[in-house]
């Protein structure tokens, strides 16, 4: 897992992690990962579940939520076929990597 525990670990029987640490959890993978590289928010939701093995799935709406919520605010950005796209134009693979701003 690159070095960074999980936030949080899902499973059965426990509630999803609050939208603040699924933030946190971005924004710490998107730092790890370096300038202008990306992450899949299925990487994301997999270290919020504890693992491949737990219920990481259910946990990929919420992660993109809260993508769009980091995007808003300028921290992140969103990337279809390798480029930004605004909001609205989310859908699909999508990948999440830290925006020119946040990283200076």
């Amino acid at each position: 897992m690159d070095g960074i525990a999980p936030a949080l670990l899902y499973g059965p029987g426990m509630p999803h992690p609050s939208p603040a640490t699924i933030a946190q959890e971005i924004l710490a993978r998107t730092a790890a990962c370096g300038a202008g590289r990306s992450i899949c928010p299925s990487e994301v939701a997999r270290a919020l579940a504890g693992g491949d093995d737990a219920p990481w799935q259910p946990l990929l709406g919420p992660v993109r939520d809260a993508a769009l919520a980091l995007q808003r605010e300028g921290a992140i950005e969103i990337l279809r076929k390798g480029k930004p796209v605004p909001a609205e134009a989310v859908r699909g693979v999508i990948r999440l990597r830290r925006s020119a701003e946040s990283q200076a």
